[in-house]
């Protein structure tokens, strides 16, 4: 835990000040014409006497992954309010991996994680919020989100927006996924034109971030096993009425946290770190988890590598029968008890840093504690009758990658590869080849200048 941070105590020395930013730029007679502005937007004075709480969201029209995030919004500023502070909202961008993947647009991408991350900085830093709550689903939001509230090193809590419901298509439940699969079974001339639109028109129903253990549930787990989000916040879907009453929960607990005037740098240690990567590799989740938890211990100063995925990989086992590479989706996993289930058997069999603190105040340990498993569930099953006996993750090294590479092998089994190498110079190039089936089986897909 970091003891060289500023904690600005009250006028009478024993608390944090909880308006330790805002008072700067509210307070006083020369502050007036700032009170005049935003008393323009509806605030009053009592209003302004309030700490002021940011409370940061990602809604946008172009994907549903962040789609539900304004209504989630007047819910956390709901719990603000009653719990004695004054909510201030505001939304930055976002790019979908889904929607634009295979073309240029893709490119967009992981800029958009920093662009994300300055935008909510600045407005706070410009604005003097005394803390913030970060509503974001989509893939490089959540990053983006905690990379801004590291930066800021204000008392700060981050809300996953919720992934989708499935969608059912000729009595089964269908995903985002069974659109990609079906694509391919389009171009083999195995499905038709028209069976292909009557998928994809059911496979999305509503708001909600992909389905599986893809990027943006990924990081919503690490963020709860790293203890920037309250535990057992991300498994609810967007759509469900939970969320909401989660959302209202989360203000209520940003002013708890404010009053403890704990800061993300106390929270993001080198255990939530590992605990984080731990959660990652238990759960068969997503290699760009090692893109974005790198960047983030970068922005706090912690060392880490590509080699500590590696490691905590190799001695942690993958107990989570998880899509894309297992059989579950995100919705199964909450119907089996959420993120909370995973962590607690982890805790159990010392897998996990359980004396690493996290966002409300109760060490890893004992925020698991809470864990409430669906008998019968068979989503997560028991760490020692894992499905593989080491994570999903696995670093690479070699001449094509001296650095490193990153594989994720749930769902792939060979260890050992030989075949030819089929070299594409675009993304774009590759993806065409596959449609007119001109790649074999055993070919090795090489992608040159998309790094």
């Amino acid at each position: 835990m970091s003891t060289t941070l500023d904690r600005p105590a009250a006028k009478d020395g024993t608390t944090f000040d909880m308006r330790h930013k805002s008072r700067v730029i509210l307070d006083g007679n020369d502050r007036a014409g700032a009170r005049a502005m935003l008393k323009g937007t509806g605030f009053d004075d009592d209003d302004l006497k309030r700490p002021i709480i940011g409370v940061a969201h990602c809604w946008i029209e172009t994907m549903p992954c962040n789609l539900n995030q304004r209504e989630l919004a007047q819910h956390v500023k709901e719990g603000i309010r009653q719990a004695g502070g004054t909510p201030q909202e505001l939304n930055t961008i976002s790019i979908s991996d889904g929607v634009t993947m295979g073309t240029e647009g893709m490119k967009s991408s992981l800029i958009s994680r920093e662009v994300i991350a300055d935008s909510v900085e600045l407005v706070a830093r410009g604005h003097m919020f005394d803390a913030l709550v970060c509503i974001g689903a989509c893939d490089k939001t959540l990053p983006g989100l905690a990379i801004a509230a590291v930066r800021l090193n204000i008392p700060t809590v981050l809300l996953y927006g919720g992934s989708i419901m499935p969608g059912h298509w000729h009595a089964k439940e269908v995903t985002v996924r069974s659109v990609y699969e079906a694509i391919g079974a389009n171009s083999a001339g195995k499905l038709s034109d028209e069976e292909l639109v009557d998928l994809e028109n059911v496979a999305c129903p509503g708001a909600g971030a992909c389905g599986g253990q893809y990027t943006a549930n990924t990081m919503a787990m690490a963020m709860e096993f790293i203890g920037l989000s309250p535990m057992g916040s991300a498994s609810a879907p967007a759509v469900d009425q939970r969320k909401n009453a989660i959302g209202k929960e989360v203000g209520a607990l940003i002013m708890d946290v404010l009053s403890r005037g704990m800061l993300p740098r106390d929270i993001l240690t080198r255990e939530a770190f590992e605990n984080a990567i731990a959660g990652v590799a238990a759960s068969g989740g997503s290699t760009n988890s090692v893109l974005h938890l790198i960047a983030l211990a970068r922005e706090t100063g912690i060392p880490l590598t590509i080699d500590d995925f590696d490691e905590i990989s190799r001695r942690t086992p993958l107990f989570c029968d998880m899509m894309p590479g297992g059989k579950y989706s995100a919705f199964d996993l909450d119907l089996a008890g959420g993120t909370p289930v995973v962590a607690k058997r982890m805790v159990d069999a010392n897998l996990v840093h359980g004396d690493a603190i996290t966002v409300t105040g109760q060490t890893f340990a004992e925020s698991a504690a809470g864990a409430k498993e669906t008998p019968g569930q068979d989503v997560v099953h028991p760490v020692d009758q894992p499905i593989k006996e080491t994570g999903g993750l696995v670093i690479l090294k070699g001449n094509i990658a001296p650095n490193g590479a990153v594989v994720k092998l749930f769902g792939y089994e060979r260890e050992q590869h030989v075949g030819p190498a089929r070299v594409f110079d675009s993304e774009p190039d590759a993806h065409k080849a596959v449609l007119e089936r001109k790649i074999n089986p055993g070919d090795v897909v090489v992608i040159r200048y998309e790094g």
